[in-house]
């Protein structure tokens, strides 16, 4: 709870919403009852007395109980009392406000008390805390101002952070000697990627792809790049234009969780995964709870990019009546009206156990197959895991290796190129096409020790899903 934004809501609605302005009283168990910045009331400090003196007070005014859950949870006497100073501030323009790290709302005044979450601040209110650290650092410098792009553009990093943890993730790049400005944005993004992680279900993925690195898939790149304008668009378009998601089901080793880091590169916007495991842990409460906390979280760090890996392990509607069950209906709504700002990257190796509610038209924009790449896609995926690691491909015949690699994923190429530069950097010398070969032709591919789950797989998803590839004839 951000006791101090709290705070700085109600001086302003002091200020402006009243026919003249009206005092703030602010409690504590520690301090009492104080009157914006004077001294407190002598005695106020207990409850009861606090509430006492509410009840007497004479004219208008706003009282901010602080951390009041406690009072309340644990004396039947202060909810009664609680109750009577209701009924004495009827209609007298006096107002009593609870802040609180927990929701607590006692049975016998739930129908008294209006509930208010405060959600993390929008990027109106992070701009104004920029400004603010910004005249700070340039106290005593002769620092060149900053454009009203760069403070938007680092307002949006910040984006999901509490006025608090923003302030903090400010005073690092204090810390470090830097100014604020796009050459701080890289020591922002770790000190969000800390504080996001903190929370145990959320990743912040900082490593990335480009949709360069990706061999084949051309009908899944063709789609993303064209959707990455619309979604760019977004505030201009209406909700069912604005693109929600994809979902990558097929074969494991083919691509599908660098595609979704590709699809943060193109889309230019951060990746965060949730992690299902965590969520199911109960070492942050209840699984429902845990779980749509975690997409209202989300949502207050949009626009970004959200993974859900392996979904149909984590949300399925097996147990209709359990917390999967909830988890999953929670999710289907929540698909259909979260942010729009949101674009939501779903990958699924056991394609069998998505329901059907979770592949139907208007939940993801559409459902991709991502099968066992072909021939010329194999050739390309060598190219690139040859290439990143410094050889130079242009002396290596590849098509002399197909013969060697048919019904391999991505994944078995890439550790056919980093076995064969294993083998050949102990050796002592460059990588060639025979060590390739030689490793080639001990690898076992997936789709040989588990053809008949595979043929499965590609059975289901033949009339279910688009293919990711382009199809070439006899591949």
């Amino acid at each position: 709870m951000e006791e101090q934004r709290v705070g700085k809501v109600l001086r302003e609605v002091a200020l402006t919403l009243f026919a003249s302005p009206v005092p703030v009283w602010t409690w504590s168990l520690t301090e009492g009852l104080c009157r914006d910045d004077a001294a407190a009331e002598t005695g106020t400090a207990d409850p009861r007395q606090a509430l006492d003196f509410i009840a007497a007070h004479d004219g208008a005014a706003i009282f901010h109980l602080k951390d009041f859950h406690e009072p309340l949870r644990e004396s039947a006497e202060i909810r009664r009392r609680l109750r009577d100073v209701y009924g004495s501030c009827m209609d007298r323009q006096k107002f009593v406000v609870i802040s609180s790290p927990v929701k607590f709302i006692p049975e016998e005044i739930a129908q008294s008390v209006m509930f208010l979450e405060l959600r993390p601040p929008d990027r109106i209110e992070l701009v104004e805390v920029l400004r603010e650290e910004i005249q700070r650092m340039a106290l005593g410098s002769a620092s060149a101002p900053i454009s009203e792009e760069t403070l938007h553009q680092l307002a949006g990093v910040l984006l999901g952070l509490t006025l608090d943890e923003a302030r903090f993730a400010l005073h690092r790049v204090r810390s470090a000697g830097g100014s604020l400005g796009p050459e701080s944005l890289p020591i922002l993004l770790e000190e969000k990627r800390l504080l996001v992680n903190r929370s145990g279900v959320i990743e912040f993925i900082e490593e990335g792809g480009s949709i360069g690195e990706i061999g084949g898939l051309e009908e899944l790149k063709k789609w993303l790049l064209d959707r990455r304008e619309l979604f760019r668009m977004r505030d201009t378009l209406s909700n069912e234009i604005v693109p929600k998601g994809v979902l990558l089901m097929g074969i494991p080793g083919c691509g599908k969780s660098l595609s979704v880091k590709a699809i943060a590169s193109a889309f230019q916007l951060p990746l965060y995964r949730i992690d299902m495991i965590e969520i199911f842990s109960g070492r942050h409460g209840k699984p429902e709870g845990a779980f749509v906390a975690a997409c209202k979280m989300m949502e207050d760090m949009a626009p970004a990019v959200l993974w859900f890996d392996e979904i149909e392990m984590g949300i399925t509607s097996t147990d209709s009546g359990g917390e999967q069950g909830r988890i999953f209906a929670f999710f289907l709504t929540w698909m259909q009206e979260k942010a729009r700002g949101l674009f939501v990257a779903a990958t699924a190796n056991r394609i069998d156990l998505l329901p059907a509610e979770m592949i139907r038209k208007g939940r993801f924009d559409e459902v991709f197959f991502v099968d066992l790449p072909t021939e010329s896609e194999r050739i390309a995926i060598f190219t690139i895991h040859l290439s990143r690691r410094g050889v130079d491909t242009a002396a290596f015949d590849l098509e002399q290796l197909m013969q060697f690699t048919i019904g391999w994923a991505g994944a078995e190429i890439e550790q056919c190129v980093v076995s064969a530069l294993t083998k050949a950097r102990l050796a002592g010398r460059d990588v060639s096409e025979d060590d390739l070969i030689r490793t080639a032709v001990k690898i076992v591919p997936l789709s040989r020790t588990m053809s008949e789950q595979i043929t499965h797989i590609r059975a289901w998803a033949f009339e279910r899903a688009v293919r990711a590839s382009t199809r070439v004839a006899g591949q």
